[in-house]
Order: C-alpha cells, then structure tokens, then sequence
C-alpha cells in the first residue's frame, strides 16, 4: 500500500474521511493511498491514489516518512496490509473524488484540510492512530533520514 501525507502551502495535511459501508456511524479519517496495481511502483500508485481519491494532481512527491503494518475489518473482511507512507505536497486546495472504486463510493465521504493543532485536539478517530504526533514531529524536524517503522495496529 502506497499512502500519501499530503500537504498544502500552509502545512497543512489533507484527510479522507470514511465510515464502515453499511454503519455511516462507524467512521474514521485517514490519508489518501491504496494498492499498487500491475507493474506501477509504490511511488506511481501514490501520485495515481491521491488523484483518484482527490482530484489532486499538482504533487510533488518525497521520501517514505514511515512504514506500518496493519490489520482491519472493513466490508465484511479482514484487511492486512503494508502501508509505505510519502510525504507529498501541493499547491491545489479544492478537492473532488473523480474516480471512486464502488467500495470507496459507498464508504468514503469527504475530504478536509487539517492544521496540526485541528488533529491534535480531534475526538474523531484517524489512522495511523499517532499521526498527530507524528505530523507535529515532521513540521518540526523535517522527514528522518529513513523510514520510520510505526507500531503494528490491528484493530
């Protein structure tokens, strides 16, 4: 998986807000990303999830800020992946979803831009579960000089 810290000029990190398909009431945030598909690399399915999922297509693609394991249920399955997180940035605030699986279409609804003190103070539940912190962290000290391996989550 190839997920995406999308930033904007004011540092600012853009999240997806989703909910379980059939429970709206079950939701979470989260960053754009998805699977790789045929031959593309991590970094090609990146820059092709943020446009599918946001309309976004001006990004200017980093390094991989941090590596997590994780597993779910969603859907009526379990979901165990590999999550490769890129810090990218952009100048292109306004945000449509042009391209939405069916899945995404019936469980994804909505984007926001949120300021580091704005995921700090949120009672809402977000993935990675540190990613305030996490976030506080990059603006303050810039990207590590490897990828950081986050704690495994398994919900």
């Amino acid at each position: 998986m190839a997920r995406v810290v999308l930033l904007d000029p004011d540092d600012r990190i853009l999240l997806l807000h989703g909910h379980e398909p059939e429970d709206p009431a079950d939701d979470w945030w989260f960053t754009p990303g998805g699977g790789v598909e045929g031959d593309e690399t991590r970094e090609q399915a990146a820059l092709r999830e943020v446009a599918e999922e946001t309309g976004i297509t001006q990004v200017d693609l980093g390094p991989v800020l941090w590596r997590r394991r994780c597993s779910f249920p969603f859907a009526g399955r379990r979901w165990d992946q590999d999550e490769w997180y890129y810090l990218a940035r952009t100048t292109q605030t306004a945000t449509a979803a042009p391209n939405l699986t069916e899945l995404e279409k019936r469980s994804v609804v909505g984007a926001r831009w949120w300021t580091c003190g704005e995921l700090a103070a949120a009672h809402e539940t977000v993935y990675p579960k540190r990613l305030a912190e996490l976030l506080r962290t990059l603006l303050d000290e810039g990207p590590p000089a490897e990828p950081v391996t986050l704690d495994t989550e398994i919900v």
